[in-house]
């Protein structure tokens, strides 16, 4: 049973204990009250203020597994506070597997990171979160998982020059042969794999030569719509040894990809309204 009474006075102590440049907000006027504004909060989380608001004020509908993920993110809550939020929405909490929690320390990290798009994701690059200018080049963050729809959608495919398509693909394979080697018992590796062999005859191509090599460092282009071809060089800056990895985006010497993304910064996702 959700605690209606326990979760709003939870959400609102720990509102009240953030500064806004704890989470990569610029400080604004003078605050009334310390903390966070209940509608900085919601913004961070990706719901309305008014959901975040009735939460707090003990009313409103019953917080979904997602939305108290979110929330847990945006509160930067360790752990063990995590687990408490759930309890309070009346869930279970999720498995503590490190790629579907990040730490409050990683997410300032990516608050730091304005002028490079980058993302955090799990050790099979479903992507929990990413920073605006991640927004501005590869569009909002999707639920899907991208290696899935990398073999199984070829509109994910029409923004990556046709030539560096194969390259691509037998990076994605030996990255994911790695992980499976590393925890191959567990259901959402063998779900991926399972599925993937089940639908893509090039996967299965590529998975039955047991190429194995986890992803540390790439060159990427991609295609976009407001600036062209955008060169990139990613960079892995965290091991997936505790199940996440963190993206950054840099832009490849030699190429007008600096300019292209300070351009994008300024843009920032406007394309996509």
């Amino acid at each position: 049973m959700i605690d209606r009474r326990g979760l709003a006075d939870f959400l609102r102590r720990r509102r009240e204990l953030l500064h806004p440049a704890d989470v990569g907000l610029p400080p604004g006027a003078r605050r009334r009250t310390p903390g966070l504004r209940r509608e900085e909060v919601a913004q961070l989380a990706g719901v309305s203020a008014d959901y975040y608001s009735r939460l707090e004020q003990g009313r409103g509908p019953h917080p979904s597994g997602p939305v108290v993920g979110s929330l847990a993110r945006a509160l930067r809550l360790d752990l063990d506070a995590r687990d408490h939020l759930h309890h309070l929405a009346g869930l279970t909490p999720p498995p503590r597997l490190a790629g579907r929690h990040i730490r409050p320390g990683l997410l300032s990290l990516l608050d730091h990171l304005t002028d490079v798009p980058a993302r955090i994701g799990t050790d099979l690059h479903d992507a929990l979160v990413q920073n605006p200018l991640a927004d501005a080049v590869f569009g909002p963050r999707r639920d899907g998982n991208p290696v899935r729809e990398w073999f199984t959608d070829p509109a994910m495919r029409a923004w990556v020059p046709e030539e560096d398509r194969p390259r691509l693909s037998a990076s994605h394979v030996r990255d994911l042969r790695a992980t499976h080697a590393r925890r191959a018992g567990d259901a959402d590796v063998a779900a991926l794999v399972g599925d993937l062999l089940e639908r893509s005859e090039e996967f299965r191509t590529l998975w039955e030569r047991h190429e194995v090599g986890p992803r540390r460092f790439d060159r990427k282009r991609f295609h976009h719509l407001e600036v062209g071809l955008l060169h990139l060089t990613c960079e892995v800056l965290l091991t997936p040894e505790d199940d996440l990895v963190v993206l950054a985006y840099f832009p490849t010497e030699g190429t007008d990809a600096r300019e292209k993304l300070d351009l994008l910064r300024v843009v920032g996702s406007q394309r996509f309204g």
